[in-house]
């Protein structure tokens, strides 16, 4: 009972981020906002509310374990499992950023800070407004950057009837969606983590972080197959962004978030090598099949590892 009320919790909560997502961008053309801050912020942010509202939950409930390996699963999954199946599916990629300029500091900064922090075993509230600084560091430089990024002329909104209410409004279901989705989920699989004499590190880093994952993929994949490069890379180096950030600051505001970095090294060390090949892939503008099955590699280690540790 408690797999299936998991697997519709996390249905619920992937269907209200996707209403949420669906929302932001008719605000994003309705104001011709660029493309790559399209995917950096609005989506990026909007795909990341499922791992946010879980962590966010499982630091309230207690649940260390889940808030954090959550975060670092989630974003193992969007750089080996979503980059690699947007390098794999991709016709042609030649996004017009220069993602290793601009953007490969944004995603390695937060990494090597999360690992700083963890060193004394916990994340403090202190540390949390750290992090949520950092966010809002990033979100200043993507602003003045977008000065120079051409507007959105060759998206066409005009079926979409532009209505304040209607949108406050499904913004409004699409967070109860995703806060009701988020505490059922976190339960269950609490449920499902003790029934079975499994870690809730395991679930966390596996279940939960597939799932509150599954939104990136969605959207990085029907970008890839628009020919949205900017837009799928731009989400997934934006979510990374966003949960080391928003989703560990949130939970750890609501309470101190305890780590054993030891016990779990083999997971961070992980985190920190999928960060480093996508700051190499993209310094080397290696976008690639090759570079795709690369990182299935990682995936396939991580998931090896994650595996026998049950």
């Amino acid at each position: 009972m408690d797999f299936v009320i998991f697997v519709i919790a996390m249905a619920v909560l992937i269907w209200g981020a996707d209403v949420i997502i669906d929302q932001s961008e008719h605000i994003a053309l309705k104001f011709k906002i660029p493309e790559f801050i399209i995917g950096a912020t609005l989506i990026a942010l909007g795909t990341s509310l499922p791992e946010m509202a879980a962590s966010i939950a499982a630091s309230y409930n207690g649940k260390s374990d889940i808030a954090v390996s959550n975060v670092i699963g989630s974003n193992v999954l969007n750089i080996t499992l979503v980059l690699a199946t947007v390098f794999l599916i991709a016709k042609k990629i030649n996004p017009a950023r220069d993602f290793f300029a601009k953007d490969s500091t944004w995603a390695l900064v937060p990494v090597l800070v999360f690992v700083l922090m963890i060193i004394d075993g916990v994340i403090s509230r202190f540390d949390a407004t750290l992090l949520l600084l950092l966010m809002g560091a990033y979100m200043m430089f993507l602003l003045q950057d977008a000065k120079d990024i051409p507007e959105l002329e060759d998206l066409d909104d005009s079926n979409h009837t532009f209505s304040w209410f209607k949108i406050i409004l499904m913004l409004l279901v699409g967070f109860v969606l995703v806060i009701v989705g988020a505490h059922f989920s976190i339960e269950s699989a609490s449920e499902i983590a003790r029934s079975f004499g499994i870690s809730e590190w395991v679930i966390g880093i596996i279940m939960i972080s597939l799932g509150t994952s599954l939104p990136e993929l969605v959207v990085s994949v029907s970008a890839a197959f628009k020919g949205k490069i900017d837009m799928a890379i731009g989400n997934i180096i934006g979510s990374n962004m966003a949960n080391t950030t928003v989703v560990l600051g949130a939970a750890a505001m609501v309470q101190p978030i305890k780590i054993d970095a030891l016990a779990n090294i083999f997971d961070i060390s992980t985190m920190i090598v999928a960060t480093l090949l996508l700051v190499f892939i993209t310094a080397n503008k290696l976008y690639t099949k090759s570079a795709g099955i690369s990182l299935l590699i990682i995936l396939g280690l991580f998931l090896q590892n994650t595996l026998l540790s049950i």
